[in-house]
């Protein structure tokens, strides 16, 4: 063995080379490049590092030279030309397997948040990417402006952000449908509060959505499902919060559980709005403003940037109009209630 790491049979035939190379001047046949990128590859394939293999060739090649008669122009040659061959080879199989690598990545991270392969050998696969599904886990999703994709700069950026912190950590980082995805153990809700802040600021303001934690192998699907539900939510409802927990939005999947009932009261108590001049949505805009500002007439006719007369005499109509006090409680509530629905009902651009 030239060298105690490297195997001689990735160096077979070497020294044979150089010499006939050296005494008789003549060049490396095809078929002596094609076996030297073959050993190179398997060189890789075994786990050797390419640093310790060109040092057992260079250690091999001195130690043949006092006995290569000849011009040492074309043995250098010769050298030059082995070791570039076997590097390519190591090369070419490291590629293979980083792409082998990454469709298997792929392929399970598709299937962990479609839940499309079994539980027991999804879990097994687990392992693999650091990630132990016999606990409870819990996602956070990223939206940012445009779509990103596994290696863009972006999801680099917030990945190593996360790992420089908090290390591997049992933590997943990946993109889906062009949004940026971590994946972490339920318990450590810091990991995905410190992703949900990089993620946020690398998107140039994109907003982020964490699931709850779920237990066991569907969990990470629950809770990635949780997470795009929120985002929808906050598209729907015009919500501004940069981060939304699914765990704080839980009351608007309940509203909307019984469409139909939930049509019903949009229908029956928002309906009459339509018949005002402008059409409803004027008068749904105010009713937002003045429940989203606790019901304080001055904060909502800023928001509007109306004076508080304007916006009383909106109140009045709406009053008028459906027969309830948006300044009473019993019809605050269901006021409110009706107004959460059209939004999510997109009503009344959209027929109930």
């Amino acid at each position: 063995m030239t060298d105690r790491h490297i195997p001689e049979r990735y160096l077979d035939g070497y020294d044979r080379i150089l010499g006939e190379v050296s005494a008789t001047g003549r060049r490396l046949s095809r078929d002596e490049i094609a076996s030297r990128r073959a050993l190179g590859e398997q060189a890789a394939e075994a786990g050797h590092g390419l640093r310790d293999l060109v040092s057992a060739h260079l250690t091999a090649a001195r130690t043949a030279w006092p006995a290569a008669a000849g011009s040492a122009d074309e043995a250098l040659a010769a050298v030059q030309q082995l070791v570039d061959a076997f590097a390519e080879g190591f090369e070419r199989a490291q590629r293979l397997a980083v792409r082998q690598e990454e469709a298997a990545r792929r392929e399970f991270i598709d299937d962990l948040l479609y839940g499309r392969s079994n539980l027991g050998r999804l879990s097994e696969r687990a392992e693999r990417f650091g990630l132990r599904l016999s606990h409870a886990h819990a996602v956070a999703v990223a939206q940012g402006a445009t779509p990103y994709g596994e290696g863009d700069p972006v999801p680099r950026q917030v990945e190593q952000a996360v790992i420089a912190r908090f290390g591997d950590r049992s933590v997943l980082l990946t993109t889906k449908d062009g949004r940026l995805l971590c994946i972490a153990p339920g318990h450590q809700t810091d990991v995905l509060t410190h992703f949900a802040k990089q993620a946020h600021a690398a998107t140039e303001g994109g907003r982020v959505a964490i699931g709850r934690p779920q237990p066991g192998p569907g969990g990470v699907v629950q809770s990635y499902e949780e997470a795009l539900n929120a985002l929808e939510l906050a598209e729907r409802l015009g919500l501004d919060e940069p981060v939304l927990r699914a765990a704080d939005l839980l009351v608007y999947p309940v509203l909307t559980r019984d469409r139909q009932a939930m049509a019903d009261l949009v229908q029956g108590t928002l309906g009459p709005l339509v018949t005002a001049r402008g059409g409803a949505e004027p008068l749904l805009e105010t009713l937002t403003a003045y429940f989203d500002s606790g019901c304080v007439a001055t904060e909502a006719a800023r928001r509007l940037s109306l004076s508080v007369r304007a916006l009383t005499y909106r109140l009045e109509r709406i009053h008028q109009l459906t027969g309830a006090n948006p300044a009473d409680p019993p019809h605050r509530y269901m006021l409110q209630t009706a107004v959460i629905g059209a939004r999510l009902l997109d009503w009344p651009a959209t027929a109930l």
